[in-house]
Formats: structure tokens, C-alpha cells, sequence
């Protein structure tokens, strides 16, 4: 079974890397969507995990996205979706036993990256 919840946060970036002349070079920003699951048995409970719960983890980390210039973030890297995708599930892997896959959305863009991480990724 999986279990699924999304956040919704704008988020400012540039990437350098394109070079002076191109738009992307230049500070701009998006509204991003990003789907977490979780995966396994239900418990006891009849839960994987309960959702109040799993919406306070998120929570958290989309405090720390929203509204916030992506490149000014420690250990993200360059802020593509694909760099996005890795990030947040190092942020949550601890707290989200259960996590099989992020996948970050530019839904303004039709633009999405999915990453479906195994036990070795997480901490």
C-alpha cells in the first residue's frame, strides 16, 4: 500500500550554470507541488502512518521552502527539480520511516521529477 500527501510552496532560484544571457540565469520563481508517499503494511491501527502526523513532517519542511530563495538553502545544491527530489527526501528519511518516493511538480511548466529512493538512501 502507499500513502500519499502533498505541499504547495513558491520558491525562488537562479540557475548559473545557463549562463549570463539566458533567462534562467536570472533570479525567477515557481510554484512548485511536491507528493510524498510512504509505503508498507498497516499497523496495528489499520495505518501505514497516521496523516495528522505525517502532515506535521511535511509542515515543517515546507516552512522551510516557502517563500525562500532555493540557492540560499545548505546542502541543496544547484535548485533543479531533480536536486529538489534528493533533498527533500535526505530532509525526511529520518522522520518518514516509510518513505518510497518525492516527487517534485512545476505544474505551470507541464514539469515534474520523480525519485523512488531505496533503504540505502536513508540515513
Amino acid at each position: 500500500m502507499k500513502l500519499t500527501r502533498e505541499i504547495l510552496f513558491d520558491a525562488a532560484h537562479n540557475l548559473a550554470h545557463y549562463g549570463t544571457d539566458h533567462p534562467n540565469a536570472r533570479i525567477h520563481g515557481h510554484s512548485f507541488r511536491a507528493r510524498i508517499s510512504l509505503s508498507g503494511a498497516p499497523d496495528e491501527n489499520g495505518q501505514i502512518m497516521d496523516f495528522e502526523t505525517f502532515g506535521a513532517v511535511l509542515e515543517t519542511l515546507r516552512q522551510r521552502l516557502d517563500h525562500h530563495m532555493l540557492n540560499d538553502i545548505e546542502d541543496l545544491g544547484t535548485p533543479t527539480l531533480e536536486n529538489l527530489c534528493l533533498w527533500i527526501w535526505s530532509q525526511l528519511c529520518n522522520d518518514l520511516p516509510h518513505i518510497c518516493a518525492v516527487e517534485v511538480f512545476r505544474d505551470s511548466l507541464g514539469q515534474s521529477c520523480l525519485y523512488q529512493g531505496s533503504q540505502h538512501d536513508k540515513n
